[in-house]
């Protein structure tokens, strides 16, 4: 890889209505807001040459890159690395629910009913993007959740993962060298080796 542009997905119908959901398994399309945001990326991304699309399993990833990619024939593969949380016990809730039990725990701690750590899900994202970054392609488009990329952009600002992490915008693309996003990657997996919080 040579040039990546990490996109999250469009607004879901469980985004509209501030839930979450992390279960590939879970209906979760795109909202017609959603759609048209995915429409608008199309339109953004028209002038760039892309080699290879990645996607999370989750259903609004994968509607995002269709109406994106419409008008190409361009590779497609999935990436589980890249899904959302598990969200255990707050899964289908009120995504405000699950961010206030998580401001109150450290990373090593699971959210109940089989939940899924935060050391855990960055690591699992410092996996996936290192499986990205070894691609042949030249240029991959990569529509993921506001999750991953936020930790790649913060740690590109010299930050490490927070329990506090800004939402990335619906569908706008971030464009990272090969050479950024190694480092990205690095400080994530230098984290997990060594947690702060």
């Amino acid at each position: 890889m040579e040039r990546a542009l990490l996109v999250r997905h469009g607004e879901s119908v469980f985004g509209a209505r501030g839930l979450a959901t992390g279960k590939a398994d879970v209906h979760c399309p795109l909202s017609e807001r959603g759609a048209a945001q995915a429409r608008a990326l199309a339109e953004r991304i028209s002038g760039e040459d892309i080699d290879l699309c990645v996607t999370s399993e989750l259903e609004r990833t994968r509607q995002t890159a269709d109406i994106a990619l419409a008008q190409r024939s361009v590779r497609r593969i999935v990436l589980a690395e890249l899904n959302d949380p598990l969200y255990g016990s707050y899964e289908g809730g009120p995504l405000d629910a699950y961010l206030a039990w998580a401001h109150a725990n450290d990373s090593a701690a699971e959210p109940p009913g089989g939940g899924e750590a935060r050391q855990r899900l960055v690591a699992r994202y410092a996996a996936g993007f290192r499986r990205i970054v070894d691609r042949p392609e030249r240029a991959v488009f990569v529509v993921a959740h506001s999750l991953p990329i936020a930790y790649v952009l913060m740690t590109l600002a010299g930050l490490d993962p927070d329990p506090r992490v800004p939402l990335v915008e619906y569908a706008k693309p971030y464009v990272v060298s090969a050479g950024e996003l190694s480092r990205a990657i690095a400080r994530l997996e230098g984290w997990c080796a060594a947690p702060t919080w």
